[in-house]
C-alpha cells in the first residue's frame, strides 16, 4: 500500500525540509521531493500542518505489570499515539521490577502488539533495593535499551559507580532520579511557597542539586552516558550546562510541566500537580527553558505518570506523586517553547524526537528514504481542549485548558496509529 502525505512543512532536523511529499510504501518511506505525483492508495493531505519524524519519548510509566488499574501497554500506547509518539521507552519501576529477562521479555512482548514502538528499560538495582545490581548484560541481551531505578535515588555512590561502568561497557544509557531523600519532608511539594501553603515540610532542592553534583562527577570519571531525569532547579541546570563543557557523555531531560507550570499550581491544583520532582519557582521555570533552549537540556520528555481518580483524591501527603503527559505534551511545548520564542519548530523536534532516540539508540527522529515510516503530523495553530485522554487516567492539571498545538496524524512503520477526530 501506498501512502502519500502533501502539501505540508517537513521539518526533518537531521535530513531534507522545507515543503516537501513524502511517499510511504510497504511501511518505508519511498520518496521525499516537491510536487510528487506518484498513485497513491491513500492521499493525506497535511495543508497547514508541520510534518515531521514521530516523537520519541524516553521516560513513559505504563504500569504493566503490578498496577493496570493506571494505565496498561496496550492503553499507555494509545495515549502515546495520540500524543505524536511513535516510539516509547518504559521505565522500570513496575511490580515486580523488570530485574530479570522474563520481565521485560513479557513487555516488550506486549509491546508489539500495540500501533507504536515501544521498548523498555531494565533496573539498575535486583528490585530497586540500592543493593545489588541487576546482571545488566542478561537485560540488554533481552532487550532492554537502557537501566534506571527511575522512582527512586541509588544513594550508595560506589555501587553508582559499577553501575556506569558496566553500563559504558555495554554502550548503554544509564538514567537518574535525583532525589535524595535526607532533603525531603514532604515529597510532591516544593519547599518554599507551596509547603508553606500546606503547613508540610516539602522537598528541598538540595535534594536534587546534591545528587547531580555526584552523578556528574562519577559520569565524568566512568565515560557513562547518563541521562538526568525530570531536572527541576536552575542550579541542576546549571551543573549541567558546565559538565556539558568538559564532556558529551552528560545529557538532561526536562518535562513539559517542568518548563510550564511553578509551585503555585501545586497550590491551585492541589494533589494534581504533586509530583516528584516538584514543581518549583518561576526561576527555576525559566532556567529550564534557556536549558532547552541552548542546548544545556537535549530532550523533553512527559514522565507520563497515570494514577487513578481515588487515588489522587486522597489528602495531599497520602496521594501519589505524577502526572499524566503524553497527550498534552506537545501542545505545551508549541505554547511555551516556540510561541514563547525560545525556540523555533526545528528545535522543538530535537528535542521530542532526534536527541532522545540518539542516547537511547533507537532508529528514529528522522525521516528519509529508506528510513521506517515514523511520522507525526500537526497543526501548530489548531486549538483544543485538553480531556477524553486515551490513556486510563486524568491526572493532569491541564484538563479542560485550552491548548494550542493538535496532532492531526500520527503513523509508524506507515499504518496510521492516530487520527484526530474531526471537529
Amino acid at each position: 500500500m501506498k501512502t502519500l502525505i502533501k502539501n505540508g512543512k517537513l521539518v526533518n532536523p537531521a535530513g531534507s525540509g522545507g515543503a516537501l511529499d513524502i511517499l510511504i510504501k510497504d511501511g518505508k518511506v519511498e520518496r521525499i521531493a516537491a510536487g510528487i505525483r506518484d498513485g497513491a492508495d491513500r492521499i493525506i493531505d497535511a495543508g497547514g500542518c508541520i510534518v515531521a519524524p514521530g516523537f520519541v519519548d524516553v521516560h513513559v510509566h505504563f504500569r504493566d505489570p503490578g498496577q493496570t488499574w493506571k494505565e496498561d501497554i496496550y492503553t499507555g500506547a494509545a495515549s502515546a499515539a495520540a500524543g505524536g509518539y511513535t516510539s516509547v521507552v518504559m521505565m522500570a519501576n513496575t511490580i515486580p521490577a523488570v530485574d530479570s529477562p522474563g520481565v521485560i521479555r513479557s513487555m516488550l512482548d506486549k509491546g508489539r502488539e500495540t500501533a507504536i514502538k515501544v521498548y523498555a528499560c531494565a533496573n539498575v538495582t535486583i528490585g530497586m533495593k540500592g543493593e545489588s545490581l541487576v546482571d545488566m548484560q542478561a537485560m540488554k541481551e533481552a532487550g532492554a535499551v537502557g537501566f534506571t531505578d527511575d522512582g527512586k535515588p541509588i544513594m550508595n555512590a560506589a555501587l553508582t559507580e559499577q553501575a556506569m561502568e558496566q553500563a559504558a561497557g555495554l554502550k548503554m544509557p544509564i538514567s537518574f532520579h535525583e532525589e535524595d531523600p535526607e532533603y525531603i519532608a514532604t515529597p510532591g511539594y516544593n519547599k518554599g511557597a507551596a509547603s508553606e501553603h500546606y503547613g508540610i515540610g516539602g522537598a528541598d532542592r538540595m535534594a536534587e542539586i546534591s545528587m547531580i553534583e555526584r552523578d556528574i562527577e562519577l559520569a565524568l570519571k566512568t565515560g557513562a552516558d547518563i541521562d538526568i531525569q525530570h531536572i527541576s532547579t536552575r542550579e541542576g541546570v546549571e551543573l549541567v550546562r558546565k559538565a556539558r563543557l568538559k564532556a558529551s557523555n552528560i545529557h538532561a531531560e526536562a518535562t513539559p510541566h517542568h518548563f510550564t507550570l511553578t509551585e503555585e499550581a501545586a497550590i491551585k491544583y492541589g494533589t494534581m500537580a504533586k509530583m516528584n520532582p516538584p514543581l518549583r519557582t518561576e526561576e527555576d521555570r525559566l532556567a529550564i527553558i534557556q536549558g532547552l533552549a541552548d542546548g544545556t537540556i537535549e530532550m523533553i520528555a512527559t514522565d507520563h505518570a497515570p494514577h487513578s481518580a481515588e487515588e489522587k483524591a486522597k489528602g495531599i501527603t497520602e496521594a501519589p506523586s505524577g502526572i499524566i503527559g503524553l497527550e498534552t505534551a506537545l501542545a505545551l511545548a508549541n505554547m511555551v517553547l516556540v510561541d514563547g520564542g525560545y525556540m523555533n519548530e526545528e528545535q522543538l523536534i530535537k528535542c521530542m524526537s532526534l536527541n532522545p532516540a540518539r542516547l537511547y539508540g533507537l532508529k528514529a527522529g528522522i525521516i528519509s528514504e529508506g528510513s521506517d515510516a515514523d511520522i507525526v503530523i500537526y497543526d501548530p495553530l489548531e486549538k483544543w481542549t485538553a480531556g477524553n485522554y486515551a490513556s486510563k487516567s486524568s491526572n493532569t492539571p491541564f484538563t479542560g485548558q485550552e491548548l494550542k498545538g493538535r496532532v492531526r496524524y500520527t503513523i509508524c512503520r506507515g499504518e496510521i496509529a492516530y487520527e484526530a477526530a474531526e471537529g
